[in-house]
């Protein structure tokens, strides 16, 4: 049933609700506000009569009436026990439609809160699509949703922001940048001093390999808006390194990652587990398969030809040739912009020894040494970890259920670009990669507490997981195909 509520204004004219919730508010296990600062100021100049616009009436939701609007046209959010109608606001959102239409009808507040580092400008969007508020009797989440464990983490993140974790160490990430930059040019420099023969030619790619390599722990950095303060300064050093330094779309990136940041491992919502018809993964997409009598290839042999094709294949063809294509087919002409770039910048620097032709053998060569790299540190948290369809769990459950850890050295930090730590990173994807470890015991210990599995493990093991995953996936293809 569908509630009504008065709202009014506070002294700078915008909208207030009497049960509205404001920002960093907490609330009662009823729904009853906690007020704070900013509360008890608007709640004064409403005592005083000071009202420059007439009351608006907005309405109160249930979870029953917020979770039938969940269509592609249709789309409510709710964030903050706040009711947001996103549907016509989707095609500008900056992390894509479909980021907002993974969550239509549900509790979106942990999401939110995860993906933007300035919420409080982001609120200045979310205001013309406000339309009513969680009714009193409501929980802040859906009823299946454990909400001491939800309130727990969202103590953990108070904690974490009390702690700075969300600052960044800008020279950390200038010598890192340094490097990639300094990669470049001795490549360049040796091969100008010796010539480009065969051993010069072999030497220069495996330098540029670990630079491009390093530019995509970089690009992850700032696509994720956590080196600079402000999100104009991440984006404008996302376009140059993805696109100059690694000729990729940022864009296309950006839709495609965030999607699988939202909802990771969850089928069909997640683009990096649906990999069909090429491979087929976790437990039910095989069994859909085989049910159905498809075989496009011998996926009974999917864990041998992973190292033929998903390794050495993953950059030089199927990110290089969806990028190109997602930049032409939406007209990210910046974008193309920027990529043509790093080609400009390859055959300045290598076409006069090189020539054009074998200036773009290079560029690919260096592609497909960079592909098992990239290929085994993002996949090896992921591939062998829980997969299912939507069950909307709650972030923290969301999270830890498809990620995994990698244990922490030096070597390991590196190598993945910190991604080692991958549960911490989606749960907290905007904070430093820097400073994931000296979270990591508290989110531990979060999960011990709720029973959470928090797994940890050798990289090299790691490695083994993804292959043994896609075998398994395999077996119940078979048996799902073969069965009379």
């Amino acid at each position: 049933m569908t509630m009504k509520f008065e709202e009014k204004c506070g002294d700078n004219g915008s909208l207030v609700g009497r049960n509205q919730s404001y920002p960093g508010e907490k609330h009662q296990p009823k729904g009853k506000p906690i007020t704070n600062g900013e509360a008890e100021f608007y709640a004064k100049q409403e005592a005083n009569g000071k009202c420059s616009v007439p009351r608006k009436s907005l309405n109160m939701y249930t979870w029953q009436e917020i979770q039938r609007h969940n269509q592609e046209a249709d789309q409510w959010l709710v964030i903050n026990r706040k009711v947001y109608s996103v549907s016509s606001w989707a095609d500008r959102h900056p992390g894509g439609r479909r980021v907002l239409n993974h969550y239509a009808g549900e509790d979106a507040t942990d999401v939110f809160r995860a993906m933007h580092p300035e919420p409080d400008i982001v609120q200045l969007y979310l205001k013309p699509l406000l339309i009513g508020e969680l009714a009193p009797g409501e929980h802040s989440q859906e009823r299946h949703k454990n909400s001491q464990l939800v309130k727990d983490f969202q103590e953990l993140r108070r904690i974490i922001e009390s702690m700075n974790m969300f600052h960044a160490n800008l020279g950390f990430f200038f010598l890192h940048f340094a490097q990639i930059l300094i990669l470049e040019v001795l490549a360049w420099l040796i091969l100008y001093h010796f010539g480009s023969g065969w051993p010069v030619t072999i030497f220069i790619s495996f330098l540029l390999t670990i630079s491009q390599a390093q530019s995509s722990f970089l690009q992850h950095d700032v696509g994720h808006l956590s080196i600079f303060k402000k999100s104009k300064w991440n984006h404008v050093m996302h376009k140059f390194v993805m696109c100059h330094l690694k000729g990729l779309s940022a864009n296309w990136w950006n839709y495609r990652h965030f999607q699988h940041h939202v909802k990771p491992n969850i089928y069909p919502k997640d683009p990096d587990i649906d990999m069909g018809p090429l491979f087929l993964l976790g437990d039910s997409q095989p069994v859909k398969y085989g049910k159905k009598k498809i075989k496009y290839i011998n996926y009974e042999k999917q864990h041998l030809y992973f190292y033929m094709v998903g390794l050495p294949l993953l950059m030089p063809v199927y990110f290089n040739l969806q990028s190109m294509q997602v930049m032409y087919l939406r007209r990210y002409w910046v974008d193309i912009a920027w990529v043509s770039s790093f080609y400009i910048r390859y055959f300045i620097t290598f076409g006069p020894y090189y020539g054009i032709f074998g200036t773009v053998l290079l560029i690919y060569l260096v592609k497909f040494l960079e592909s098992p790299w990239i290929a085994y540190v993002t996949q090896m948290s992921h591939i062998p970890m829980r997969m299912s369809t939507e069950e909307n769990r709650d972030w923290l459950s969301t999270q830890v259920l498809a990620t995994c850890n990698i244990e922490q050295s030096f070597f390991n930090d590196w190598f993945t670009g910190h991604l080692n730590f991958q549960i911490e990173h989606h749960l907290f994807p905007t904070m430093p990669r820097h400073n994931y470890h000296k979270v990591a015991p508290l989110v531990r210990s979060l999960c011990a507490k709720h029973g959470l599995q928090y797994v940890n493990k050798p990289m090299l093991r790691a490695f083994g997981d993804i292959v043994r995953a896609l075998k398994k996936s395999a077996a119940l293809w078979v048996d799902a195909y073969y069965e009379t």
